[in-house]
């Protein structure tokens, strides 16, 4: 097992950054790396509240650790801190026992120069899961979340 830690400065508010983190159709617009497609099962944003998420590679000749073009992964809020911290545990659906158990996705927001400083961390990735494609992936996402919320 790994971690992923991406330290990104956002130029948007904590509130903002916060409310793109719980909010289901902006979780769907930018926690997805390029190249997939995401789509938000179930999203309920509340400490203990759970969530299901599938993201499908857009190529055919990409594989997914659920089926084969997509990952589904499912998990649950554990702690909400209004404009500071985000803390889930997730896990991938699959069979495979190098994609499996459960991952700790944390952001923690910062006030950092009239923007947010976000710190993310993902403990626990499988070790099926290159780091570096773990790394690459949430590079991506994040942009996108910078992009989402600094456009107001």
């Amino acid at each position: 097992m790994s971690s992923t830690r991406i330290l990104r400065r956002v130029n948007a508010p904590r509130s903002r950054v916060y409310r793109a983190l719980l909010d289901a159709r902006a979780v769907q617009a930018w926690m997805v790396p390029d190249g997939m497609t995401s789509h938000v099962h179930a999203f309920d944003a509340r400490e203990g509240g759970t969530f299901r998420i599938s993201l499908t590679y857009d190529a055919p000749t990409d594989t997914g650790k659920t089926t084969a073009q997509t990952d589904t992964h499912h998990g649950r809020f554990v702690k909400l801190v209004p404009d500071e911290q985000v803390i889930e545990v997730v896990e991938f659906e699959t069979e495979n026992p190098a994609m499996r158990g459960e991952m700790t996705i944390t952001f923690t927001l910062t006030d950092a120069d009239g923007g947010t400083e976000l710190l993310a961390v993902h403990d626990g990735v499988p070790s099926g899961v290159p780091p570096s494609d773990n790394e690459l992936g949430w590079q991506m996402s994040l942009a996108k979340l910078a992009a989402l919320v600094e456009a107001g």
